[in-house]
């Protein structure tokens, strides 16, 4: 989130036209069986026979192992799954051919995938051995009012660009590759999050294609048990979402600080630091991450960037709480909205990572200490690791828990546990190291933050995915699931 779209820079600061249609044959080539991760299919429902692609391609643009661009879209944001190789990927234009692709998967028995950005933690978008429902494409962008309607297709970076141009603005993560439509279903946090709410709870309106094929528009007022399971009971598992409409609000003038602390005082402010903003103005923002690995040969790193939309004079008056505790290095920004967030972003280079989160509901108490243990001490070969961890509160708990699918509308922080690797690093190695760390770190603060989860930041791991990332909201979300997907066509797991 500093100068950077990378993985690293994202721990650091904070927080279409197809090229040719495919003339393969029906078989499935070694080329497309991979042993990268694969959602599993139900059982029998397989395809028993050659599947004839040349038919689903006269309707919707698909690529082929054999297309000259398949190496390059089937490729995610996380080089980790780079290995994976989808059967086929329908580059979807229009919702029409969205339907058409899900009609040929359920005719033929085909597994699917979904794709919007590809941040899937697990992999799970990059498709695998299955036949991807790409909305890449769909980038359209329109204006009623101060509403905007984006294509499913759109990542961040060109939307905040397109409401900043309107003096507009809406609360969304920063990495500028993320995709909005999955980034809106998990929920969406960012800098933004404490003034403004959620990316979800600024959702007006969804244009879905169900498992049926029906094309529907999910609103308060239409499908509303529909749309309350699209704003935060994660994407993959309802319907393929083709376009959004959301309310924005104005652009604000952004005030920011990076403070920094010497390593040896981080058990004691880390307790401070989530005091402080548990209380604070909900027109303030901040995340502190404490960071280690190859990265910082000096041992780990401590810092807090916060964010202001309130009244630039109020700023050092919010902040004077985080400053009793006496940091050793401040940098300070005032930037308009646009500004900020390109701040917060940066290249939007690739960055092989792995990731798991919590939902803390409170403080760490003395298990303080076992963060800063496990920041210190990153295992060699990893590029760069540690924690991050985001405040929640503000305007998210304007809204109450059942509202919507996001069920952590009383927490005080998303923590997502993080490791990079170098890209000439071992490919089997770095990856098993990189796993296993972020999973001891969770586990290691387990007894003080309990079973809670992101749902944007995927686990394949958790033992109850459902009660973890929805809490009480999950029963009702297994019902929405079982009305607008009774057959389950949509395989994502969690």
């Amino acid at each position: 989130m500093t100068a950077s779209w990378s993985r690293r820079a994202t721990l650091l600061g904070g927080v279409g036209a197809l090229t040719g249609l495919a003339a393969c044959d029906s078989q499935e080539p070694a080329a497309a069986r991979s042993s990268s991760p694969a959602l599993a299919l139900p059982a029998g429902s397989a395809s028993a026979g050659p599947i004839p692609w040349r038919r689903l391609a006269r309707h919707v643009p698909l690529v082929r192992p054999a297309s000259s661009s398949y190496d390059q879209l089937r490729l995610t944001p996380n080089p980790r799954w780079d290995s994976a190789r989808p059967l086929a990927i329908a580059r979807c234009t229009t919702a029409a051919q969205v339907a058409t692709t899900l009609a040929f998967a359920r005719e033929h028995q085909v597994p699917i995938a979904l794709r919007a950005g590809g941040h899937s933690y697990p992999g799970w978008s990059a498709g695998a051995g299955r036949l991807v429902v790409d909305v890449r494409p769909m980038t359209a962008m329109s204006w009623s009012g101060t509403s905007l309607t984006v294509g499913a297709g759109l990542t961040l970076a060109p939307i905040v660009a397109a409401l900043a141009s309107h003096d507009r603005a809406l609360p969304t993560g920063s990495c500028p590759t993320v995709g909005v439509t999955g980034l809106t279903q998990g929920g969406g946090v960012g800098v933004l999050t404490r003034a403004y709410g959620l990316t979800c709870d600024h959702l007006r309106s969804a244009e879905v294609v169900l498992a049926s094929g029906q094309r529907v528009t999910a609103s308060a007022d239409s499908h509303p048990d529909l749309f309350w399971a699209l704003r935060g009971g994660g994407g993959g598992h309802l319907g393929v979402v083709t376009a959004l409409t959301f309310a924005t609000v104005a652009a604000p003038t952004v005030v920011s600080t990076y403070l920094t602390w010497p390593a040896a005082r981080a058990a004691a402010v880390i307790p401070a630091w989530l005091d402080w903003i548990g209380s604070a103005d909900a027109r303030a923002w901040s995340t502190l991450k404490l960071l280690g690995g190859a990265a910082h040969p000096s041992g780990m790193s401590m810092g807090a960037t916060v964010t202001w939309v309130g009244p630039p004079a109020g700023f050092d008056a919010m902040l004077a709480p985080l400053l009793a505790t006496r940091p050793t290095g401040r940098f300070d920004h005032t930037r308009s909205y646009l500004a900020a967030m390109q701040a917060y972003a940066g290249s939007g280079a690739r960055e092989a990572f792995a990731a798991t989160s919590h939902v803390a509901y409170d403080a760490p108490g003395a298990a303080a200490s076992t963060i800063v243990a496990h920041a210190s001490d990153v295992p060699p070969g990893l590029h760069e690791a540690g924690i991050s961890i985001d405040a929640l509160g503000g305007h998210v708990g304007s809204l109450a828990p059942r509202s919507t699918a996001f069920v952590h509308r009383a927490a005080l922080a998303t923590v997502q546990y993080t490791a990079t690797w170098a890209s000439g690093a071992d490919a089997t190695r770095a990856p098993h190291t990189a796993r296993s760390y972020v999973s001891s770190f969770r586990a290691a603060m387990t007894p003080a933050w309990g079973q809670h989860a992101y749902v944007n930041y995927a686990d394949a791991s958790l033992a109850d995915p459902g009660t973890s990332y929805f809490g009480a909201n999950w029963p009702r979300l297994q019902q929405v699931r079982a009305t607008y997907d009774p057959d389950r066509l949509f395989t994502q797991p969690q």
